[in-house]
C-alpha cells in the first residue's frame, strides 16, 4: 500500500507564490480571505522555503520542483497531487518527476522542515524505541537517539 499526497504546496508559500521575502504575487489565495492551510510556526516555513529556493537555486530549477521531489521521495508516498493553476505552474511540477535529491539535501530538508512529535509519537519514541517497526521508523527515526 503507498501513500497519496495532495495539497498545495503550504497553500502556494512553498511553491513560490510569495516570490520570497514573503511576499505573495498576484493571484495567490493567501491575497483573500483563503486562510488555509493553516500556518502553525512561520519561521520554520519561511526557513525551509529559503532552503527550497537555495536547493532550487543550485540546480537550476524552481522551489516547486524541489519541494514535491522532496515530497514523492519519503517512504511509502507513491504520488502526489499538484495543485497548479497555470499551465506554467503545471508544466514546473511535472517536470519535478525527473528529479531526484542527494541525500544532503534530503537532510537539510528533513532538518529544517522538521516538526516536533504530536502525542503518541513523542511518547514511543521515548518508551519503545527498541520496538518500533520500519513503518515507526520512518517517522520516528530522527528523534531517536
Amino acid at each position: 500500500m503507498g501513500l497519496r499526497r495532495g495539497g498545495r504546496l503550504a497553500g502556494g508559500w512553498g511553491c513560490g507564490e510569495d516570490g520570497g521575502g514573503g511576499v505573495l504575487r498576484a493571484g495567490s489565495g493567501h491575497l483573500s480571505e483563503w486562510d488555509e492551510p493553516p500556518v502553525g510556526d512561520e519561521d520554520t516555513l519561511y526557513a525551509t522555503i529559503e532552503v527550497l529556493g537555495e536547493i532550487g537555486a543550485a540546480r537550476g530549477v524552481s522551489a516547486a520542483q524541489i519541494a514535491l521531489a522532496y515530497i514523492v521521495g519519503k517512504p511509502a508516498v507513491t504520488s502526489v497531487i499538484v495543485g497548479a493553476r497555470t499551465e506554467d505552474q503545471l508544466a514546473d511540477n511535472l517536470a519535478s518527476a525527473q528529479l531526484k535529491l542527494t541525500d544532503d539535501e534530503v537532510s537539510r530538508l528533513d532538518e529544517v522542515s522538521a516538526q516536533p512529535l504530536l502525542y503518541p509519537h513523542w511518547h514511543q519514541a521515548k518508551t519503545a524505541a527498541d520496538r518500533l517497526s520500519p513503518a515507526d521508523l520512518s517517522l520516528l527515526g530522527q528523534h531517536i537517539g
